[in-house]
């Protein structure tokens, strides 16, 4: 047990003051904080704070609205889509996008344009998601070849399940956060839950970059290391707190003081209310999921192998691909494939019915 004398002299003269107004005053007192979590109880009880509402992250509408706010003072050409942006920045607030809008200004200024365009938007948002662009950081061709299939498998795989973000972007481009390339996906509307399938899918989507490391070059690297933590916590959270493991059943495992509004050390520790047995069955259980998974990436990229090396050549040439460009890329190369199996077909039976033919004309 702690106390602090100073803080609950404050508590206590607020409480007196707040109890001190005279009811027929027209008073409204009006608070805010990001950790409510720890307020006294008498402060918020009914009769001094008896409304609490919440102010969120903006969704895509507000982001939107935001967004238009702060442009307003800015020259916009005429190709700015703020929709797109919108739907690029999920969980960024109102300063987060004011910043976005300002980091746009000044990328516009740096390439001497009077106008800010989509291209800065969107390098603005990467800036501050990726890091700034590391030009100096010179990688050699195979750590680049690697780089490169590492991120057309997390692309190609997105582009093949039903349940995934689509593919907005894929760069091979160094970024300061530590990242060698980045495979970037564009919700189409906000979430509030996750299915089973979703989830799936979002694990398959994180295995596609080892998947496609381990099927082109035949050794991993440590490429996947963001890749396998994000998935971890996936296969743990399906497993502890969704319910999704019918060994399991449909029970939460580990209680965990997780506060609402702020990250802190300490906040997101898990309780353990579990036996040795039951610990066991979980990982068994996460590693289950995680490796059924990586198989179904591993096998989609091996159906579309040809796809995979085509946009992994195609970024090694401009380091930058547009979703667009990507699925007309894949597109040509599944015609061209289909095609080639067709005239493959057509040839085997020209072969089989020209040797039929050779005993019938030597016979006589």
């Amino acid at each position: 047990m702690s106390s602090n004398d100073e803080r609950e002299q404050t508590l206590n003269q607020l409480l007196v003051e707040m109890d001190g107004f005279d009811p027929s005053t027209a008073v409204v007192i009006m608070a805010a904080t990001n950790r409510p979590e720890i307020l006294d109880a008498a402060l918020v009880r009914p009769g001094r704070f008896d409304r609490q509402v919440l102010v969120d992250r903006p969704d895509l509408r507000g982001r939107r609205e935001i967004l238009a706010v702060h442009v307003r003072k800015l020259a916009m050409s005429a190709d700015v889509n703020l929709d797109v942006i919108a739907q690029r920045t999920p969980g960024l607030v109102g300063a987060d996008l004011a910043n976005l809008v300002n980091e746009a200004a000044l990328a516009a200024a740096r390439r001497g344009s009077h106008e800010v365009a989509q291209t800065d938007l969107e390098e603005a948002i990467d800036r501050i998601q990726l890091g700034l662009k590391k030009k100096n950081r010179v990688m050699d061709s195979e750590e680049k070849r690697r780089v490169a299939f590492h991120e057309s498998g997390h692309a190609l795989v997105a582009m093949s399940l039903r349940n995934a973000d689509p593919v907005h972007r894929v760069t091979i481009i160094p970024r300061s956060v530590g990242a060698l390339g980045a495979t970037l996906q564009v919700p189409t509307q906000e979430r509030y839950l996750l299915t089973l399938e979703q989830l799936r899918d979002r694990l398959c989507v994180l295995f596609g970059g080892r998947a496609a490391e381990d099927l082109i070059t035949g050794s991993p690297s440590t490429g996947a290391q963001n890749d396998f933590e994000q998935a971890a916590e996936i296969a743990r959270q399906m497993v502890c707190r969704f319910g999704m493991s019918e060994r399991l059943g449909l029970l939460t495992y580990g209680k965990t003081s997780q506060l609402r509004f702020l990250d802190v050390p300490g906040a997101g520790v898990s309780e353990r209310n579990y036996s040795e047995e039951t610990a066991r069955v979980i990982d068994e259980e996460v590693k289950r999921i995680v490796d059924m998974e990586y198989a179904r990436a591993r096998a989609l990229l091996s159906e579309q192998e040809p796809s995979l090396r085509a946009i992994a050549q195609r970024l090694l040439e401009v380091e930058t691909l547009e979703g667009k460009d990507l699925a007309d890329l894949v597109a040509a190369t599944q015609q061209r494939a289909s095609s080639g199996k067709k005239d493959g077909e057509r040839g085997g039976l020209k072969c089989i019915n020209h040797t039929a033919r050779e005993p019938t004309s030597r016979g006589p």
